[in-house]
């Protein structure tokens, strides 16, 4: 036992006593500790990385890159934006580093910053009113308040394949990526999965690699990124004439978070040939355009969105060459996958003309599932054997919940945040739940998270976060907790803007689909960051 140890009445060494514990050093954890030490707060922040960056620290996997535009990815701190810029419109992931080092060095952070150190359990003292925090390293923290900034892709998942210990080649999953990467080239390889890593894998090594087979479960419905070099003498201009002030101001009134919106139109105000002059500008404009920027009706109405969905396909199957892989990867509208937008479209820039390649296959799981691995690859269902030197697993996350209830979390009755959301999740405005006072989350459930931009949700809501733990302070608060009706009345609020979209009809991440087992529920806000409308929604208890 340290010698700065003291005993509670709980029996519980504490080590050390701080007013907030904040998990996490990505966008949100950071923001928060800085604002928070700047009201003069005993703050300190711990990682399991080991780097600042939050997600930017796991994904180095090949073209690893971020899916929102600058300036928008970025925080709104004028400090900080006036004197970076970045060298193209989607920066990847080294640069995210080189951004978070920027940022380390003009806010001074790492010196309340605890690398490669994670949060085991947390239980909260009812006596004392404060949590008590078992840290990775064997410490335990004593704090008032419990931030959790652990985004919503904190806990990877990985299929229950059978037989995958007797694979004896290297196996990586893309968020356990090695940090010194892989020597890929002459390589068999397979890519297990199209989400957004697989996509971003899929086009950067297939060039490379001897041979590539892709297996995918369900095609991604990709977008153009329209990726471009940034001029930084153009930059410079547009800050000093105020333009990026303006775009940091608007990002927060728009439904996701970027500076653009849905259109004041539904799509039968136009006719066929007006939609698809629409479509066309949408899609020449790049990155989430053509899903966030589209007909205001088109994630409700399934025949507005089956008329997205034809353009579409009509665009990237003339991408394609061979007609089998055409019908893999961008099926015509009757036998769509699923209705556009109701899963994350990913952005590309070359990947539909990497299967053009001799040396890249694709096979759908499924018609032809995997049977079982083996010493040397992956036997197939139909009975070939194939063999690979490397299997990348691009095969997701157990999202929004998943990076929470994977701490061992005990609230006021004992009960943990897994057994409470076991059968369903309960939050009151996606930053509070019932029962565990002085606690909040960001960037998870119930929040916007999924459709909106990271950067500007987690500033909206780590100003609540903020201006909730100072009210309590300034008002000699012990406690501030959701209500169970408050609680119940928000979950309720999600579930019923959920159920009037295309959402539900879609089995996917965003309603907990893709987890065995999970409840299959509303996990985000599909209301809009307007209509989450934070300001005047201090509607807790208390005591």
């Amino acid at each position: 036992m340290s010698p700065a140890a003291k005993v509670k009445d709980n029996g519980i060494a504490a080590t050390r006593s701080l007013d907030v514990l904040i998990v996490g050093a990505g966008f949100g954890g950071l923001y928060q500790l800085h604002y928070l030490r700047k009201m003069g707060y005993k703050c300190k922040v711990v990682d399991n990385a080991g780097e600042l960056g939050g997600i930017w620290y796991w994904n180095c996997y090949p073209g690893a890159r971020v899916d929102s535009d600058i300036p928008l990815y970025e925080y709104s701190i004028e400090d900080l934006y006036k004197d970076w810029t970045w060298s193209e419109r989607f920066p990847s992931w080294p640069e995210l580093r080189r951004y978070f080092t920027y940022v380390d060095k003009k806010l001074d952070l790492s010196k309340d910053v605890e690398l490669n150190t994670g949060v085991k359990a947390a239980d909260f003292d009812i006596k004392r009113s404060r949590w008590n925090i078992h840290l990775s390293s064997g410490e335990v923290v004593d704090a008032k308040y419990f931030v959790l900034c652990t985004g919503f892709a904190a806990k990877i998942h990985i299929p229950d394949f059978k037989g995958m210990d007797n694979y004896k080649g290297i196996m990586h999953h893309t968020a356990k990526y090695p940090q010194d990467g892989i020597d890929l080239k002459g390589k068999k390889v397979c890519v297990i999965g199209t989400g957004a890593s697989g996509v971003q894998t899929i086009q950067e090594v297939g060039p490379e690699v001897g041979h590539l087979t892709v297996l995918q479960r369900t095609p991604n419905l990709c977008l153009p990124m329209n990726q471009h070099k940034i001029d930084p003498a153009v930059e410079q201009r547009l800050k000093k004439e105020g333009d990026y002030e303006r775009i940091f101001k608007y990002r927060r009134e728009t439904f996701s978070g970027f500076d653009f919106d849905f259109s004041e139109k539904n799509g039968d105000d136009d006719t066929a040939e007006q939609k698809r002059e629409f479509y066309k500008k949408l899609w020449a404009g790049g990155g989430f355009r053509f899903w966030l920027n589209t007909y205001k009706d088109l994630l409700f109405d399934k025949k507005v969105n089956d008329t997205a969905y034809e353009f579409w396909a009509e665009k990237t199957r003339a991408r394609i060459n061979d007609p089998k892989k055409k019908d893999i990867l961008a099926p015509v509208l009757d036998k769509q996958p699923h209705t556009f937008g109701t899963k994350r479209p990913s952005l590309e820039q070359r990947y539909y003309e990497v299967y053009n390649q001799n040396n890249v296959n694709i096979i759908a799981l499924k018609e032809n599932p995997i049977d079982t691995f083996t010493e040397k690859g992956i036997k197939m269902k139909e009975g070939q054997e194939l063999e690979f030197d490397v299997i990348i697993l691009a095969t997701g996350f157990d999202s929004v919940t998943g990076g929470l209830v994977q701490i061992d979390i005990k609230g006021t009755d004992v009960v943990t945040l897994a057994d409470k959301w076991s059968k369903g999740t309960w939050t009151y405005l996606g930053m509070a739940t019932a029962n565990f006072p002085n606690m909040f989350f960001l960037y998870g459930p119930h929040g916007p998270t999924a459709f909106a931009n990271g950067p500007t949700l987690v500033e909206l809501q780590g100003d609540w976060i903020i201006d909730a733990i100072d009210y309590c302070e300034k008002n000699g608060k012990k406690t501030i907790d959701a209500t169970t009706q408050s609680e119940a009345g928000w979950t309720k609020h999600v579930a019923e803007l959920t159920d009037i979209t295309l959402f539900p009809g879609t089995d996917s991440w965003y309603m907990g689909a893709n987890i065995p087992g999970k409840p299959r529920e509303a996990l985000n806000y599909a209301g809009g960051i307007p209509r989450l409308g934070l300001d005047g929604r201090m509607k807790v208890m208390f005591r």
